[in-house]
């Protein structure tokens, strides 16, 4: 009896630090600090000139509420299928969320990882270490997690075409 007591409470003290050690999405407005200077790009304001910004604000709208609608959808803000590609912040675990909004859309997050442990500048500093914190490099797979024949307004998807529209690179050095 003492030690499935003592084995119970080690697993679960190992589930809850596990859960515990997950990275949480910090938001776009900790991104921004960095990633908007212009000698980093001014990466956060191309971000905010995208179509992955304004992503929630889109299913909001008349043709989205329409599309909606003949889908069986009765409100596209709130509806999983709807909101896992137009907004991070509802597409997560709400344990992970550590700042990130609804209304970022498709927030720098969705595309490179929960930024709580690769943000530090020091880890910034060395692309490996990013990595190794948690840092996401999309490529065409990711990017195809939501921009595929599953979403009810696809057209089609040309991965070097339309990460050429989002690209958000640092100043050559």
């Amino acid at each position: 009896m003492k030690k499935e007591l003592v084995l119970t409470a080690c697993m679960f003290f190992l589930l809850s630090s596990a859960l515990f050690s997950q990275n949480k999405y910090i938001g776009a407005a900790k991104c921004k600090m960095c990633h908007n200077a212009e000698a980093k790009g001014k990466q956060y304001t191309k971000w905010t000139e995208s179509q992955h910004s304004k992503a929630f604000k889109t299913l909001q709208g008349e043709a989205a509420k329409k599309i909606a609608k003949e889908k069986g959808v009765a409100n596209p803000t709130t509806d999983a299928k709807c909101v896992k590609c137009h907004s991070t912040a509802l597409a997560i675990n709400a344990s992970l969320n550590g700042g990130i909004t609804k209304e970022e859309g498709v927030s720098c997050e969705s595309c490179h990882g929960p930024g709580s442990a690769y943000k530090s500048p020091t880890i910034m500093k060395n692309l490996a270490e990013r990595k190794k914190n948690g840092l996401i490099v999309p490529d065409e797979a990711l990017c195809k997690t939501c921009h595929n024949s599953t979403s009810p307004t696809f057209k089609s998807f040309d991965f070097k075409t339309q990460s050429a529209k989002v690209a958000h690179p640092g100043p050559k050095k």
